[in-house]
């Protein structure tokens, strides 16, 4: 059975941070893209971070660029969002994702993916 866990979230502060964890089951990860995409309450999905497979790189909206960063522990079969400098308008629920593809999609736009349950990040003081 396919499956992506989330967790990790919570409640920071203006300026803190916090490191997600995407644990994989039934599937390994290594061999798909994966990425993290938020939704906040009124509004659309926001695919924000991706890890590609053929050399690892890495891709981010502008909004988490050089704030926050992607990777993945093939060994733990686990991808990590590490999120630094949070700000109130980074909360949201938080979900990972594949598409089942080696490659990250155009502009972080996940079509036909798996994605977790989710998890809360809240960033108020």
């Amino acid at each position: 059975q396919v499956q992506l866990v989330e967790s990790g979230g919570g409640l920071a502060q203006p300026g803190g941070s916090l490191n997600l964890s995407c644990v994989a089951s039934g599937f390994t990860l290594e061999y798909y893209a994966t990425g993290w995409f938020r939704q906040a309450p009124g509004r659309e999905r926001e695919g924000i971070a991706c890890i590609s497979v053929m050399d690892g790189s890495t891709y981010y909206t502008d909004s988490v660029k050089g704030r926050f960063t992607i990777s993945r522990d093939n060994a733990k079969n686990t991808a990590y969002l590490q999120m630094n400098s949070l700000k109130p308008e980074d909360t949201a629920i938080y979900y990972c994702v594949t598409n089942w593809y080696s490659s990250c999609p155009d502009n972080l736009h996940w079509v036909k993916a798996n994605w977790g349950q989710g998890t809360q990040v809240t960033v108020s003081s």
